[in-house]
């Protein structure tokens, strides 16, 4: 019986270790979409961006939904390819913390005081989540970014021959 189980342990680690590099993958991908969509939303809205950011009181309006959208939309497509992902992650993060103490600030309160929605209502938090996991654990092998380090790779000296 012992024997059955640590077999079927083995399998599992195999499968697991398998499908390990489909998590980034799909997260960038999901995450990525939504942003090249809202980014696009924007773009093509920016004048109503623009009221929306001037009705919240945040500087520059104007400057603001352009740079937000364009942020997006671009850093959307950059999550997909999986190239900057760091960046382009931790920028996004930076967007959603800022419509959580603007926008969605009275929901995301509710959310954490015991209101009636919960923080998973708040979609700035939904986003934010896959996001900070992409800041922590950047792009996975499949990506851009995994790419551009194998073939940029410079050859390390050993600590030998660095000091003789």
């Amino acid at each position: 019986m012992i024997d059955l189980v640590k077999r079927a342990n083995v399998l599992f680690r195999a499968i697991v270790d398998g499908v390990k590099p489909i998590a980034p993958l799909l997260t960038r991908v999901v995450i990525g979409h939504a942003f090249v969509q809202t980014g696009i939303g924007k773009l093509q809205n920016l004048s109503d961006v623009t009221e929306f950011f001037a009705s919240l009181g945040l500087p520059a309006p104007a400057a603001n939904a352009a740079f937000i959208a364009s942020l997006e939309a671009v850093g959307g497509v950059a999550l997909i390819l999986g190239v900057g992902t760091n960046l382009f992650a931790a920028l996004l993060s930076a967007t959603m913390i800022v419509a959580l103490l603007t926008a969605d600030r009275a929901a995301f309160i509710s959310a954490v005081t015991g209101g009636e929605q919960g923080l998973t209502d708040v979609l700035p938090v939904i986003f934010l989540m896959p996001l900070a996991w992409l800041v922590a654990f950047g792009a996975g092998p499949i990506s851009l970014d995994a790419l551009v380090k194998k073939l940029f790779r410079a050859p390390v000296a050993a600590p030998s021959k660095v000091l003789a």
